[in-house]
């Protein structure tokens, strides 16, 4: 394997650093992972650094682990996902008109409309990070997948917007750059896998994507083929971790523990009522307490979280687009037993959890869970390049031959 085929997607999630390494297949033309690692981090609050020391070390040592477990590999540049409240996103419109004799649409007049459609009025520390294409019209005749080679006067695009803040981007480069890595590029980790994760059917009919963090949950709304909306939103299952250890008087780490192997999110999953026995946050006091007292503290924080979703997005008025294809559960927090149950529940719409399509990937099973679903999208991402960025945060230097050489026409709007 050329060393130069070695990708590393590394998540900056919620107190948490995961990443994963792989290299496509020749034949199949699949992402094979190579091995991966997630280590806590203190240094990371929502997505956002708050220690620069901490955040550094994390990323040395998930790094270093990831290496091991490929078959000591060596990562020299990654793709850096990244979330939280700071990005922020909106949709806008673009129009080029074309005056020439040659009414051919060009890469070149692609690129125009959507320079156009990108040109928004934004507030000082804030930066575009993606400029999604999510239909182009032609002559006001709407549905043009791609107008290269169409004939037209009138070329017009809807696109989807992420912004973010310049500053907390600068701070994530930094702990990653200032650790030894070099940054092949930084992307909202919400859209690298919904492109793994959200299937074409899913995406056409209407659907919602749902990333349970620890400390936020990201949405993303889907239809007509692409993203109509997403949102960053400060509520995640590291808060049922702390009312589980507030109300059990533990230590959050105990706590932690408890919601992962007994916690229960839906009442349906109650068989029995077993007690469990744990220990104070003093560290030696014994206590026991029953399944369904610790669903009492479990329950009503998911409760909260879905209604919080089901506010989003009747005020985003999005809501009603959802239904056909339902929701997508991933993150870390969706596999609290009785989250899917609970989910499709308080929002009315079916749900499952969402697992990479074997033809895109391939590899050991435990790299497939919804923990590490951002830096498989970001894997996938890397190789396949499936959307525009359009005004992406790049590092000054090249990227790879083979990443320019899979790059499609919306590559060409960077």
């Amino acid at each position: 394997m050329a060393k130069s085929d070695v990708i590393a997607g590394l998540d900056m999630g919620s107190g948490q650093v995961t990443c994963l390494i792989g290299a496509p297949e020749p034949d199949s033309g699949r992402m094979r992972v190579l091995g991966g690692a997630r280590v806590p981090c203190h240094g990371i609050n929502g997505g956002v650094v708050v220690n620069i020391p901490e955040t550094i070390s994390a990323v040395g040592q998930v790094l270093e682990k990831a290496e091991a477990a490929a078959g000591a590999v060596t990562v020299t540049g990654l793709y850096l996902g990244v979330r939280g409240a700071h990005l922020q996103s909106s949709n806008n419109h673009g129009a080029f008109n074309i005056a020439r004799t040659d009414k051919e649409i060009t890469a070149e007049d692609v690129r125009s409309v959507v320079a156009n459609a990108k040109a928004i009025p934004l507030p000082p520390g804030r930066e575009i990070l993606h400029v999604v294409p999510q239909s182009f019209s032609l002559d006001r005749q709407k549905g043009v997948p791609n107008p290269v080679g169409m004939e037209g006067s009138l070329l017009e695009v809807d696109v989807h917007i992420i912004t973010a803040s310049s500053a907390h981007l600068n701070n994530l480069m930094k702990a990653v750059t200032q650790a030894g890595f070099k940054i092949e590029e930084v992307v909202y980790g919400l859209l690298a896998t919904g492109e793994q994760l959200v299937s074409p059917e899913e995406k056409d009919l209407g659907s919602l994507l749902v990333d349970l963090g620890g400390q936020s949950v990201s949405l993303g709304v889907y239809s007509e083929g692409c993203i109509r909306y997403s949102k960053e939103i400060g509520i995640g299952s590291d808060f049922i971790t702390r009312d589980l250890a507030v109300g059990l008087r533990t230590s959050m780490a105990t706590a932690e523990r408890l919601k992962i192997v007994h916690g229960l999110a839906h009442s349906s999953l109650l068989n029995g009522d077993e007690e469990i026995e744990f220990r104070r946050v003093d560290g030696r006091t014994q206590d026991r307490v029953k399944t369904s007292t610790m669903m009492n503290f479990v329950q009503p924080r998911v409760e909260e979280i879905c209604t919080v979703i089901v506010e989003d997005l009747q005020t985003s008025s999005y809501k009603d687009l959802i239904s056909p294809g339902g929701v997508i559960l991933t993150g870390g927090g969706s596999l609290l037993k009785g989250v899917p149950a609970a989910v499709e529940e308080l929002l009315g719409v079916q749900t499952r959890v969402g697992l990479a399509h074997p033809d895109q990937v391939a590899g050991d099973d435990k790299w497939f869970s919804p923990i590490y679903a951002t830096a498989l999208g970001l894997l996938s991402f890397a190789h396949r390049s499936p959307w525009g960025t359009g005004g992406s945060r790049l590092t000054p230097r090249k990227m790879p031959v083979w990443f320019r050489r899979l790059s499609g026409i919306f590559e060409d709007l960077v």
